[in-house]
């Protein structure tokens, strides 16, 4: 399975962005997919996570309410809708996908077996 992630940029605060994650190879519609986004000299840290059939999501509480999770099995592809951007969440975004992750996990780096190559979101005027 490889997951191609893209759509970041620069973008001023308080402005939105939507990025995307490609999955191809020996993809499942039951995957649980998930962002998660790291600063350089930082640990990796959870953003959000979507059930395979987008019925359960789960948000790190520093982004909820202002990003939405999504995916499109058909499509092979999840999205992160991010809004009410600051400086804070300036980072590289990773996407990650696995199957068998229980809703206990969906916080977990360790429980995602597949990763993309990540995509630069920065908040600045």
């Amino acid at each position: 399975v490889q997951l191609q992630a893209s759509g970041g940029g620069l973008v001023q605060p308080g402005g939105s962005l939507r990025i995307s994650c490609a999955a191809s190879g020996r993809t499942s519609s039951r995957f649980v997919m998930a962002w998660f986004r790291q600063v350089q000299g930082k640990e990796r840290e959870f953003v959000a996570a979507i059930m395979f059939n987008g019925g359960i999501t789960d948000y790190a509480d520093s982004v909820k309410g202002r990003f939405t999770i999504s995916r499109d099995n058909a499509k092979n592809t999840g999205y992160l809708q991010m809004g009410s951007l600051g400086p804070e969440d300036t980072a590289v975004y990773y996407c990650a996908a696995s199957q068998l992750v229980i809703r206990s996990n969906f916080q977990s780096h360790s429980a995602y077996a597949y990763w993309g190559q990540g995509t630069q979101v920065t908040v600045s005027s």
